[in-house]
């Protein structure tokens, strides 16, 4: 399998310019529903990322799909795309799916990719997919998405704690609309606007802390494991610092925070 970054790198590339590469083998998609991103991932037998396709959504929040038609258009949609662009045909397809949901929320993440005539091959909780892009088998994984920030322990590739609460990207727009005075758009584009970061950074700071302090309290029994930041809302610059401030331990994030969990998702664990 081709090195953790190197692939997460490729990907990313592949993803923003609707790039392919051919693939050797059968090609194996993943289908990651976030809150604030749709993404899907194709890797081929040897685990190499070979496409990718993404579009801003809105189907998903706080873990639940509240959209569920607009859910199946978009993933649709994603999927008729990267297939014509690989030259192949997706009849299943893995879904990563948030830690500790019940059985019946899981069972709507399935039911999007069936109503797109895509069997379910595998149910992939979101933390075990990023870890296996990134390559860890044991570590903390903080997920910042859009609408919560997730944290979880992995031990030997399983989830054995999995915290989840309602802080994310999502909040970090409140702060910026309200302490700026503008609207909710307008104020979700300037926090993505990294010519703006300076300023944005100096706003949400207490909301990065506030992710970091749940983070902590979920792992202070856990101090031999590393720690990974993923996630598109941990894309700051100064987010890692913030975390390991609050945390007192170092924390690793990719370059490409977006990714690992859609990769990971289409990616074969062991098992497989």
């Amino acid at each position: 399998m081709p090195a953790p970054t190197s692939s997460l790198a490729r990907f990313a590339r592949q993803v923003r310019a609707g790039k392919t590469a051919t693939p050797k083998g059968a090609v194996r998609l993943g289908v990651d529903l976030g809150t604030g991103n749709i993404v899907l991932a194709a890797v081929d037998a040897g685990n190499r990322p070979v496409g990718g396709a993404w579009t801003r959504s809105t189907v998903v929040r706080d873990g639940v799909v509240v959209d569920w038609a607009g859910a199946v258009r978009a993933v649709g949609r994603l999927r008729d795309d990267l297939a014509r662009r690989l030259g192949v045909t997706f009849r299943e397809a893995a879904v990563a799916i948030p830690p500790g949901i019940d059985a019946g929320t899981a069972k709507v993440f399935t039911n999007v990719l069936e109503a797109c005539g895509l069997e379910a091959a595998e149910v992939v909780d979101e933390p075990v997919a990023a870890a296996t892009a990134l390559g860890v088998a044991d570590g903390v994984v903080i997920d910042v998405g859009h609408g919560t920030t997730g944290v979880s322990v992995l031990r030997d590739g399983a989830v054995v704690r999995s915290v989840d609460e309602a802080t994310g990207g999502h909040h970090m727009t409140l702060v910026l609309s309200g302490g700026l005075r503008l609207d909710y758009e307008e104020a979700e584009s300037l926090k993505r606007d990294p010519a703006e970061e300076g300023l944005v950074i100096g706003l949400i700071r207490p909301t990065l802390e506030k992710m970091a302090t749940i983070a902590a309290r979920a792992t202070a029994d856990q101090a031999d494991l590393p720690v990974y930041l993923v996630g598109g809302s941990s894309s700051f610059a100064q987010a890692p610092s913030i975390f390991e401030a609050v945390l007192g331990r170092p924390v690793s994030r990719p370059d490409e925070p977006l990714f690992p969990t859609p990769l990971g998702t289409a990616m074969r664990r062991n098992r497989d």
